[in-house]
């Protein structure tokens, strides 16, 4: 019953050879991406390791992620017994858990026998559903069953390991079988249960092929890891120490000097943790079953474009070492490796993937750089934005109106301009709540009710410019550049440092884009604002409820919740307005699926598979609304849309601004 340390050794040695060379093949591609600091806030990250990856905080967060969770914590609990074999085999008779203090010994062969136990439920627990139900429909390959298939080995050649180890034992010591399974069951129960079943006179040959399977499924593992996509687990935790701390809702400036190339159309664009983002990805699918695109049959698939970066870098990684240059294209229709454009277009920036991905890899922010590689490098993007751009750039508005039409929404009322020193807030009214008809409803009610809370705020008027988020968005940087920094240059020289936004993507881009520009304002979205108001008891309602609204479904607009946290602000409006706590659609607050709308997808078509607005209208109406709450302006004219398309004509779409001022202002 003794390993060999002859023929063990050189096997472990080649083993670890392989995994060295493996690891070191591709971790050192990394060093190919460009600078980032990622090592701030050092304590905070160690927080935020221990309770994402060691937690499992966010692989819990789904239904089958308690079995993955058990996985990794069987793991952890039985590298220690991995270790012991490993030794063990190399130097047998010397190191051995049994020769721990008997007070330590017991309690540690319990956890690793109960570990064992655990892990191999939950792998063939992920084998069958793999089989009936995988989480995405590329998830049955030879790889995974291969993977779960040698974890299942480990667990069978350990249990047998023990069993044969405690029943050698029994009969060395001549004990009851009866007395001496009963108290070695308090110690191993697995291993125990499986000592009583074993044949006394194969105890020898049970116990040599059960090590020998254990040796060569654990150096297929060290050789297999690093090359492979279970390579996430060596780069996982890192990723979680690694990962931005703040939202990553905002892009890196870029110097617009003559000859640079802009945004990413190379992978060693990207920076190091994009790149240790591609090994990382552990291809669980979460991002691509959250992903607005590709849940209605777009070609964009989160999880292939992180997948598409880690290939291309392999691909491409020796040859930029050696001469800089690329062999296989990131941008293109080439297949494996290559992203094509029609995938980079649908992306909407609604954040979903990176909220669900349990490792924190940024999908949105490596698909906008390509974007801006493919608008500023090589003028190539969809004719349905040139429109758009000249417009922006022509007259800072989408649609190309006028500046001087900026104030037509306040014909009716009296709104004063923002004055430096004196107006407290500056409504930044954005070319929604200026321009488009539905939206300039918003703009009147919540004037009034800014009015009548006695706030102090005032508009820049004809003077005020589109913030430049579906520039940004849509990688249009050099006029979003442009833009920005003439709005920055506004708000310091007139004063403005607090701003209220009603739309979320003017309400991001102030309070996070323009950072970047030097500007720290204080942005507060209406919906915000509104709350705020009603707990100071300075909008007061008449009545106890708003009864024209009816059952209120709401509905979380991306730019305000995924991407800045904000939640209950429009929710306790609507709730103070009428009475009744919204009602939640089957996925909300950070689950919320998109309308379609975000990064710059407002202003294109959906050429393929189902519209998004319809997925996320017919989603409402399952509740069986009066009333769909929205607090953006992009949300208002998606759902509209969808209600029109599935005449839907009895329910009524109301930003939050209108059901607080309808609860006011109607009889």
């Amino acid at each position: 019953m003794t390993p060999s340390p002859a023929l063990f050794a050189p096997l472990l040695l080649a083993s670890l050879a392989v995994f060295a060379w493996g690891c070191w093949r591709r971790l050192s591609l990394i060093s190919l991406g460009q600078p980032e600091d990622r090592f701030d806030n050092i304590g905070v990250r160690f927080g935020e390791m221990f309770r994402y990856a060691f937690g499992q905080k966010r692989v819990l967060a789904k239904p089958f992620g308690i079995n993955h969770a058990l996985i990794f914590w069987s793991f952890l609990i039985l590298l220690i017994a991995n270790t012991e074999f490993i030794l063990n085999g190399l130097f047998p008779h010397t190191i051995k858990l049994i020769r721990l203090p008997f007070e330590l010994y017991v309690p540690l062969a319990f956890m690793i026998d109960i570990a064992s136990l655990l892990a191999l439920v939950a792998v063939m627990i992920a084998a069958v559903r793999r089989l009936i139900s995988p989480p995405y429909p590329e998830a049955r390959t030879p790889e995974a069953f291969f993977i779960l298939g040698l974890i299942a080995i480990l667990m069978l050649a350990s249990f047998a390991l023990n069993a044969t180890e405690l029943a050698a034992y029994m009969i060395k010591s001549n004990s009851d079988p009866a007395s001496f399974l009963a108290n070695a069951r308090k110690m191993m129960p697995v291993s125990a249960l499986v000592a009583g079943i074993l044949p006394p006179l194969q105890l020898n040959a049970i116990h040599s092929t059960a090590w020998w399977a254990h040796a060569l499924a654990l150096c297929a593992f060290i050789c297999y890891l690093p090359n492979s996509k279970h390579m996430h687990i060596l780069t996982a935790i890192p990723n979680c120490f690694l990962h931005r701390l703040e939202k990553p809702n905002t892009q890196p400036r870029e110097d617009f000097i003559p000859g640079n190339t802009f945004g990413i159309g190379r992978v060693d664009r990207y920076s190091w943790k994009d790149l240790l983002d591609s090994f990382s990805c552990t291809e669980c699918g979460r991002c691509q079953n959250v992903c607005p695109a590709s849940i209605t049959g777009k070609p964009l698939n989160p999880r292939g474009v992180i997948h598409d970066i880690k290939v291309n870098l392999l691909e491409n990684g020796a040859e930029l070492k050696k001469s800089g240059t690329q062999q296989m294209p990131l941008i293109g229709d080439t297949g494996e490796g290559s992203i094509s454009e029609e995938s980079i277009w649908s992306c909407t920036t609604c954040g979903a993937c990176m909220e669900a991905c349990p490792v924190f890899i940024e999908q949105m922010p490596k698909i906008i750089q390509l974007r801006r590689h493919l608008v500023e490098s090589d003028a190539q993007f969809p004719e349905e934005l040139l429109n758009l751009f000249e417009n922006m750039e022509g007259r800072s508005n989408p649609w190309g109106i006028a500046p001087t039409e900026r104030t037509k929404w306040c014909s009716q009322i009296n709104v004063k301009p923002f004055e430096k020193n004196t107006t407290e807030y500056l409504l930044y009214v954005g070319c929604a709540g200026s321009f488009d008809s539905r939206n300039k409803h918003v703009s009147v009610a919540l004037a009034q009710l800014l009015d009548k809370a006695g706030v102090s705020w005032g508009i820049l008027g004809k003077d005020e410019k589109c913030c430049g988020d579906s520039l940004r968005r849509l990688g249009n940087e050099y006029v979003f550049d442009r833009m920005a920094r003439e709005n920055v240059e506004m708000f310091i020289e007139r004063g403005v440092k607090k701003v209220i936004t009603q739309c979320p993507h003017c309400f991001s881009t102030l309070k996070n884009d323009y950072r970047q520009y030097g500007l720290e304002l204080e942005v507060i979205h209406h919906s915000e604002l509104l709350r705020n108001l009603i707990q100071d008891q300075r909008l007061v309602l008449a009545t106890a409820t708003n009864t024209t609204m009816g059952t209120t479904v709401f509905h979380d607009s991306c730019y305000l919740g995924r991407h800045n946290d904000v939640y209950d602000a429009p929710r306790a409006v609507i709730a103070a307005a009428t009475g009744t706590v919204p009602v939640e659609m089957e996925r909300t607050r950070n689950n919320a699926f998109c309308c379609g709308a975000g990064g710059g997808r407002m202003w294109m078509e959906e050429h393929g598979g189902e519209r998004i607005n319809l997925t996320r209208v017919t989603e409402a109406l399952k509740q069986k609304p009066d009333t769909i709450g929205v607090a953006c302006p992009y949300c208002m004219t998606m759902f509209e849309d969808g209600l029109k398309d599935v005449k839907a004509d009895g329910v009524k779409v109301r930003d939050v601004a209108e059901v607080m001022a309808e609860a006011l202002f109607l009889p």
